[in-house]
């Protein structure tokens, strides 16, 4: 089988401080699925990146700015945005991000 299979036991959720911790799920060389845990007032930092990126919200509300634009997203809310777009999230109410990024992003493994 060439497929990567995590199972939840072996998915670490790794704390990064802040109020923000980070639970790396399956993954290849071409995609990656990551679960980002948030607390209420916490923040993604305004950051970019070469990957395209999506992300659902899982649960909580979350304002994202991207490329200059704030926009509320509360859960079942999908967005998507190419790779080197400057953006970051507040969270609202505590929640649970799932980011799929392409390629893999090595600097989370």
């Amino acid at each position: 089988m060439n497929a990567s299979v995590v199972r939840p036991a072996d998915a670490v959720l790794r704390d990064l401080g802040g109020g923000v911790s980070r639970r790396v799920l399956a993954h290849t060389d071409d995609i990656m699925i990551v679960e980002v845990h948030f607390e209420a007032g916490s923040v993604g930092a305004p950051h970019t990146h070469p990957h395209a990126q999506a992300t659902r919200v899982l649960s909580g509300e979350f304002v994202f700015t991207v490329d200059g634009k704030d926009v509320t997203v509360r859960e079942g809310d999908t967005l998507a945005f190419p790779s080197n777009i400057l953006h970051g999230t507040r969270c609202v109410k505590p929640g649970v991000l799932l980011d799929i990024f392409s390629p893999m992003r090595t600097d989370f493994l």
